[in-house]
């Protein structure tokens, strides 16, 4: 009596169904925790160094449609739990002139704060912020490493850090900006080579919906 030829057996449910939950785990992760960024320029100089990697927490001020990405045109109009960014926070968000780019900032002012520039001075409803020269560092400028005065500043709520002081320029000086209603004033630690809030071309007040995170790990 001949035996019946085996059949085939296919290769282990696991060994396909795995790679598919790696994509979507990496997926959601990608939309809902982490999203990995890189610098894309100098203006957040000595805290963000250019071409560095980040790492952004998208769940820090809740979700918008823009936190999802491209997904984000199919979803509607609303917010879930959104909060307002923390003064002192590095943050990465859609400028309302120029949708399409990721800029990352550090957050200055908060809705219904007065800020003006005064001699290279931030003053928060009228009072200026304190600062103490730390030496020098070394930042990358175009034509390569360049050495300027470190300056660090320290803000209300206690939050500290370094900027840069490359000498006077003409956003300096500025008038006094009054922060809108559901929007935050943004600026680059590296002052003199930032277009932030106080250019409104550029940047201006930043909408919080279109805060995607906040910079919580570096690399």
């Amino acid at each position: 009596m001949s035996e019946e030829p085996k059949r085939k057996r296919g290769a282990p449910w696991f060994i396909w169904t795995l790679p598919a939950l790696i994509i979507l785990a990496l997926t959601l992760n990608h939309i809902f925790a982490f999203q990995l960024f890189r610098q894309p320029s100098g203006s957040m100089q000595p805290t963000l160094q250019a071409g560095k990697m980040f790492a952004l927490s998208k769940w820090a001020y809740g979700y918008t449609a823009q936190s999802f990405g491209p997904l984000g045109v199919y979803l509607p109009e609303r917010e879930w739990s959104v909060r307002t960014p923390e003064r002192g926070d590095i943050v990465v968000f859609e400028p309302v002139p120029e949708p399409d780019r990721h800029f990352v900032k550090r957050v200055i002012g908060l809705p219904g704060d007065r800020i003006q520039m005064i001699s290279g001075v931030v003053h928060i409803n009228g009072v200026a912020v304190e600062r103490a020269p730390e030496g020098e560092v070394q930042v990358e400028d175009y034509s390569g490493p360049q050495t300027f005065a470190a300056v660090r500043e320290t803000l209300p709520n206690g939050v500290s850090y370094l900027t840069v002081e490359r000498g006077e320029t003409e956003l300096d000086n500025t008038r006094e900006l009054i922060v809108p209603e559901g929007h935050v004033f943004v600026m680059g630690d590296d002052r003199d080579n930032s277009a932030d809030s106080r250019v409104p071309s550029v940047v201006g007040f930043v909408p919080v919906e279109n805060v995607l995170g906040r910079v919580d790990h570096r690399f």
